[in-house]
């Protein structure tokens, strides 16, 4: 295997930074008084950050953010070797050994010709490590209900429980659909079952994420870049409207749907 021309440098900026963390743990008051819990917040945040910076396709904060995620895995080390749980190396170890575990197409004897068989011995390696008595054990309970929809679906799918063609998964949507209109039909004045309505509606929803799946969309990714599309619209709204001496609360629909109309076409 050939080594990267700069890989001297990178060992020499890691190494850089390990100082770094070393001389502000032991003389910055802030640094000092972190704690791994202490840091989890602004961990998320940060994940947060660079996931606004790769939607925005802006290199530069991809890079910035990066290296703010970088410092939280350094800074959570650095905690650790004080606690004489872990440090750097054995972060790293033990992640190259997992990696090597895991991809048994590469360094064993595991045949795996396309990116869903890697996928599949991933999972079931996973399974067989973690010891769970669920495929789905793996699955943290504090994801968001989307992103935890897309990794149960997946994980499914890992060990073969799944649909064979998207027809099939777009009958589902439509059979569900159908369901919930049948039961909530949106042209009658009736009050509805508003737990049994959450439940269908949430079979809607998890049947289109599914579709999303076997269509290669993200569908976090596609409605994140919907919610940025109306904000942009919206204020577009808000400005043009307060340009035209208008206040937005006072304006009808109708009167709205002009800037809005404008918006699109921006």
């Amino acid at each position: 295997m050939s080594e990267s021309p700069n890989r001297k440098a990178q060992l020499d900026a890691f190494d850089r930074l390990l100082t770094i963390m070393d001389e502000l743990r032991e003389q910055c008051p802030w640094d000092r008084k972190q704690t791994i819990e202490s840091l989890r917040h602004l961990t998320i945040e940060e994940t947060f950050e660079l996931s606004d910076a790769i939607l925005e396709n802006d290199m530069e904060e991809i890079k910035k953010e990066l290296g703010d995620i970088l410092l939280h895995i350094v800074f959570y080390a650095k905690i650790g070797s004080e606690k004489e749980a872990f440090d750097i190396s054995t972060v790293i170890d033990s992640l190259c050994e997992k990696l090597i575990r895991r991809h048994p197409h590469i360094y064993g004897d595991t045949v795996a010709d396309d990116e869903e068989a890697v996928k599949q011995n991933w999972e079931k390696i996973k399974l067989q490590e973690k010891g769970n008595s669920s495929v789905l054990g793996g699955v943290p309970k504090s994801l968001p209900a989307l992103i935890k929809a897309m990794r149960i679906q997946e994980k499914a799918r890992g060990v073969g429980f799944d649909w064979e063609e998207k027809q099939q998964v777009w009958e589902k949507v439509e059979e569900e659909m159908q369901e919930f209109k049948a039961e909530f039909n949106a042209s009658s004045e009736e009050s509805i079952d508003k737990e049994k309505a959450t439940g269908e509606f949430g079979d809607l929803l998890f049947s289109l994420i599914n579709y999303a799946r076997f269509i290669d969309i993200n569908p976090e990714e596609a409605l994140e870049r919907t919610n940025i599309k109306f904000i942009k619209r919206f204020q577009y709204l808000e400005t043009a409207a307060k340009k035209a001496g208008k206040k937005i609360e006072d304006m009808s629909l109708t009167e709205m749907d002009v800037y809005w109309e404008e918006a699109k076409k921006l």
